[in-house]
């Protein structure tokens, strides 16, 4: 039986990104994966569909960087306390992961933690408008050759994604997922790099 919980603990120390990567980082998202021994889980959100920007996208808890906030991960923990009440004394903060830069420009550094699996998670429905938790066996044995395609300032992307019940998993919440579990069980999995794809002209 696959021991997740202890290379989780023991392989992504090894992922650090250097200190002052992290500090100027401008966002800072929750990697939360519950302690279920023999089925850990990874908790994700649906954004509300009104928010302007990734309204009804899947993503992590998270957000943008406060100027009190001390780091990029007391950034993720605040953040994941206003949106799905996960109290931060509750996460077993891991390590901060590599980051990425989103579709906004923002520099984004994922913060992987364990919570508890009995822990109680509540929606802000100013924000959030579900909370649902995906097995990481899924994502170990879901086909890696899956892709959507999204226009962003009029370029069309291809873009790796993972479809779980009605959620469509992409974009960089999807490249932050395939990059950690590579990292940690070393899964060899493609890694999803948008790649633009041209128009093609209409004659």
């Amino acid at each position: 039986m696959t021991d997740w919980l202890t290379n989780i603990r023991k392989n992504a120390p090894h992922h650090r990104p250097e200190q002052p990567l992290l500090d100027g980082a401008e966002a800072g998202v929750l990697m939360a994966i519950t302690d279920h021994s023999d089925d850990p889980q990874l908790v994700l959100t649906q954004r509300a569909s009104h928010l302007k920007n990734h309204g009804g996208e899947v993503a992590f808890p998270g957000g943008k960087r406060d100027e009190q906030d001390a780091s990029i991960i007391e950034t993720a923990l605040r953040e994941s306390f206003e949106e799905i009440h996960l109290p931060p004394e509750q996460v077993e903060v891991v390590t901060p992961m590599p980051m990425s830069i989103s579709k906004m420009g923002l520099k984004v550094a994922p913060i992987l933690g364990i919570i508890p699996h009995q822990v109680e998670l509540v929606a802000n429905e100013d924000e959030i408008a579900s909370i649902f938790h995906v097995p990481i066996r899924y994502f170990l044995d879901a086909p890696v050759e899956q892709y959507t395609e999204r226009e962003h300032e009029g370029i069309r992307y291809r873009i790796p994604c993972y479809q779980y019940n009605d959620y469509v998993i992409w974009g960089l919440t999807a490249y932050f997922i395939t990059d950690c579990f590579n990292r940690l069980f070393d899964t060899g999995l493609s890694m999803p790099i948008p790649k633009p794809i041209p128009k093609q002209n209409n004659k």
